[in-house]
């Protein structure tokens, strides 16, 4: 699929229709990630086969979409375009947005400054700007901010860094706070990339918020396993079901 965002970038996204009735979610990518990757296609599939319909971003600068990397900023217009044809597929449905690690921060940098998804769920996500405090995050860095690391970034990953951690958005945290929706935080106690307090600041900070610290779990994508979808889209049932008022 084509979608193109507010400010004239062109997206490629994959979409997995589900049963009527069912929600609608949106999948954000981590870094370096896109619609494609083997666990990002794993979690839309089992979403898919719970009952979801399933709409999966390649962020701009990422796999096939137009544009360059900002490491969240611009991306909340990518949020937009992707919620805007979901509620126009499936008018009747909620629209859940679901990001892992830069995605999580993306969704929620989305709803806090105005959005209205019936509910976001953020997987290992930061709570603050530039972690510096694990290795992952030092080399992250690294590739973000040297003209060596961008060069490999896209001829490794196929991602293509422009601006973006040159400014300093509003963090997270920050935009927490606003959100209207409710708010699922999921992190595990394992990530090598951020900190259980990144998703405590999160939660702390949302008015309707539900945290779990999954023992043993990694980061993102790729440390997913089926029970936790599960368990994810249990809690997108109970708190938006199917016949939900949608937002105006």
């Amino acid at each position: 699929m084509r979608l193109r965002t507010a400010d004239s970038i062109v997206l490629s996204a994959d979409y997995y229709a589900g049963v009527s009735g069912g929600p609608s979610y949106l999948l954000g990518h981590g870094f370096t990630g896109s619609s494609r990757t083997p666990n990002v296609v794993r979690i839309a599939e089992r979403l898919r086969e719970l009952g979801g319909s399933v709409l999966v971003l390649n962020f701009r600068g990422h796999g096939a979409s137009q544009g360059m990397s900002t490491i969240g900023v611009d991306e909340v217009a990518d949020v937009e375009a992707g919620v805007g044809w979901l509620r126009a597929e499936r008018p009747d449905v909620p629209v859940v947005t679901v990001g892992f690690s830069m995605g999580a921060s993306i969704m929620i940098r989305y709803a806090g400054l105005g959005a209205n998804p019936e509910a976001v769920v953020a997987v290992s996500g930061p709570g603050r700007w530039y972690e510096r405090g694990t290795d992952p995050m030092r080399r992250l860095h690294f590739g973000v901010e040297t003209r060596l690391g961008r060069l490999v970034l896209h001829r490794a990953f196929r991602t293509r860094v422009g601006g973006g951690w040159d400014v300093l958005p509003a963090s997270p945290v920050e935009l927490a706070a606003s959100i209207s929706a409710p708010l699922l935080v999921v992190h595990g106690d394992a990530d090598p990339y951020f900190g259980v307090e990144h998703a405590r600041m999160l939660a702390a900070a949302a008015a309707r918020s539900e945290l779990w610290i999954e023992p043993g779990l990694g980061h993102a994508e790729n440390a997913m396993t089926d029970q936790l979808l599960e368990r994810i889209h249990g809690w997108v049932r109970r708190t938006v079901g199917t016949s939900a008022t949608m937002n105006p």
